[in-house]
């Protein structure tokens, strides 16, 4: 088959969706196919709205047999608080029936991905179409109506948020009147967890349209940080609380920050080490930390590989209490290492986290809990222990990237 996947964040940016598709091209290029992903020349999400932030200057590369072809991103004149502002009201927007063709014309507004058709009538036709990630549907939407017109099988997956129990603000941005059509009209959608196919079927998407996939990990991949070597060079002597994910207040960055500082105020030694790229808004935060308290994190925005695997390593605990996670891949890296969880009873993390046996679970914005739970694992060796081995078995059983390959080329038969 000649396949198209539409990933507008892809390697070499470090993320959940992007290790999605990468691990399954890679798989069916090794089976023959034909396999291109077509992504934006973003590296950082902020890219798509904000200039200056990073991007992949290579327009086309090969990587694990997979053909790559980035697109340029262009945005309408302004300032950058235009596009949060034409999602919010959007999402506003979407409460109204009859609105869907509406938003489908502003969701395209801004960004655009430059000689997108141009692309389409050179490269094409495929077999088969898999796009991803729901809200930015600015690239979904041209190609599923590309799909159509050829007559290509369209699949979507579109890492839903779910957000907070109880609280829907978040889940209204990945499930907008359009978004629903969308989904509703692909021949197959893959979720991440049962919570989130539970979710779609509440809004109308058919059960037997569904699949859900999950990610996984490769062990043999993880393996050989350097515990020793991370302390030695960030300096640290004594217990390693560690993060590993997008620097934001969404995704639990600064709510760790201020469970450490309850820990610290009571007399806790742990040092934090934080890895991911930082948004403006944590980066103001940051900033505005007293510098006794900044010299107890190690803020590492932009760490290799090697680095996050040495963290790993040396850590004792690793915590990440997003709303923003239809997954939580991390969860798994750290698991690999025989570290236990903490995370947030949000999205689909209650799904991968087991509480009480391989992780804690607890409530999202709430950094009091999440110093309790810190706590509680930081005093107990044994538990830790307990909790790591029990997640590297989960991944071992179920969530290598084999396993969830197997799941994931049923979309493609």
């Amino acid at each position: 088959m000649n396949i198209l996947h539409v990933v507008q964040l892809y390697h070499p940016v470090n993320s959940g969706a992007s290790r999605y598709f990468e691990e399954i091209g890679a798989r069916l290029v090794a089976e023959g196919h034909r396999v291109t992903v077509l992504a934006t020349d973003a590296h950082d999400l902020e890219y798509f709205w904000i200039s200056g932030r990073r991007r992949v200057a290579i327009a086309e590369e090969v990587h694990r047999g997979v053909r790559i072809v980035r697109l340029p991103i262009q945005r309408i004149p302004g300032p950058p608080v235009i596009y949060p502002l034409l999602r919010r009201m959007m999402v506003e927007l979407a409460r109204l029936p009859g609105s869907t063709g509406l938003l489908r014309r502003l969701a395209t507004l801004t960004p655009k991905m430059a000689g997108l058709q141009a692309f389409f009538a050179r490269e094409g036709p495929f077999d088969l179409i898999h796009a991803g990630n729901i809200t930015l549907d600015f690239a979904i939407l041209p190609a599923q109506a590309y799909a159509h017109s050829i007559g290509a099988r369209f699949v979507c997956t579109p890492f839903v948020h779910l957000g907070v129990p109880g609280d829907h603000s978040l889940l209204r941005y990945y499930t907008m009147r359009h978004h629903v059509e969308l989904l509703r009209d692909a021949d197959l959608v893959g979720t991440m967890t049962e919570l989130e196919s539970a979710a779609l079927v509440r809004l109308g998407v058919s059960r037997q349209r569904l699949r859900t996939i999950g990610v996984g990990v490769d062990p043999a991949e993880l393996a050989g940080g350097d515990a020793a070597r991370f302390r030695a060079e960030q300096r640290i002597d004594g217990p390693l609380v560690l993060y590993i994910g997008a620097l934001a207040r969404d995704k639990g960055a600064i709510d760790t920050v201020e469970a450490m500082r309850r820990l610290w105020a009571d007399g806790s030694s742990a040092t934090l080490a934080l890895i991911g790229a930082p948004l403006a808004h944590f980066e103001t935060y940051y900033a505005n930390l007293p510098e006794q308290e900044r010299a107890r994190i190690r803020l590492l925005p932009y760490a290799a590989d090697a680095v996050k695997c040495d963290g790993l390593a040396a850590a004792d605990i690793l915590a990440m209490p997003s709303r923003t996670d239809s997954f939580g891949i991390v969860f798994l890296e750290a698991w690999c290492y025989g570290v236990p969880v903490v995370g947030a009873q949000a999205g689909g993390i209650p799904d991968v986290i087991t509480d009480g046996q391989d992780g804690l679970l607890v409530c999202y914005g709430d950094p009091n809990a999440l110093a309790d739970a810190l706590g509680r694992l930081l005093a107990d060796p044994e538990l830790r222990r307990r909790m790591g081995s029990a997640g590297r078995k989960k991944v071992d059983q179920h969530l290598t990237w084999d396993r969830v390959y197997l799941r994931a080329r049923q979309m493609y038969v």
